[in-house]
């Protein structure tokens, strides 16, 4: 009878353990450091390849544009070494028509990102980034839009505060194809962002 009560006290210590073993790693991965960045600024379609059907030969090629990113700290969790962020951005651009006869472009994207930082402990803070995005692009008075995929990078620096509050300035290439109905050739834009923004 004592060797079954001990075997039972052994087993539900055993058992608690566990149990708070699993509860500290769930609180562990439940702490892991978010990041929401808020970001603005310029854009310039610097190439179109493949004007030949409706609505390409539409002009636009100046913008602005916003975006809002969600972002888990993946790396360099004790701060001994850069961080790496895999993040959800969401984002809208809007395009100006060149001259008269053209109307704007507007381009929304979502899609996944990684974004490296490049030191650690620093007052500036260099950074590299890649992402792969959908992205649906509309012409004004066209009714719907075309949906294509986006591959982009980007290289910027982030200012860093003594709280969590960072401000930063990025240039960000992007390459989008779009698909033309009836052709098996695609639509391609490239441009060239400039963003400012702040992450907390």
């Amino acid at each position: 009878m004592k060797r079954i009560v001990f075997l039972s006290t052994m087993a539900l210590a055993l058992t608690l353990s566990v149990g708070n073993v699993s509860a500290q790693k769930d609180s562990t991965l439940y702490r892991v450091p978010k990041q929401i960045s808020i970001e603005v600024g310029y854009r310039n379609v610097f190439s179109v390849i493949d004007r030949s059907a409706n609505p390409f030969v539409n002009s636009a090629s100046n913008g602005y544009g916003f975006l809002v990113d969600y972002a888990w700290k993946l790396g360099g969790l004790t701060g001994k070494k850069p961080g790496i962020y895999l993040s959800v951005p969401i984002g809208y651009s809007v395009m100006m028509p060149d001259n008269n006869a053209s109307k704007s472009i507007s381009m929304l994207n979502y899609g996944w990102t990684i974004r490296h930082e490049l030191s650690v402990n620093k007052p500036i803070t260099p950074f590299l980034g890649y992402g792969l995005l959908l992205n649906t692009l509309k012409v004004a008075g066209t009714e719907g839009g075309i949906m294509g995929h986006q591959t982009q990078f980007e290289f910027g620096a982030n200012l860093n505060t003594k709280t969590r509050l960072k401000y930063f300035a990025k240039l960000q290439y992007s390459y989008t194809s779009y698909p033309k109905l009836g052709d098996s050739k695609r639509i391609h834009f490239q441009y060239l962002d400039f963003r400012v923004g702040a992450r907390f």
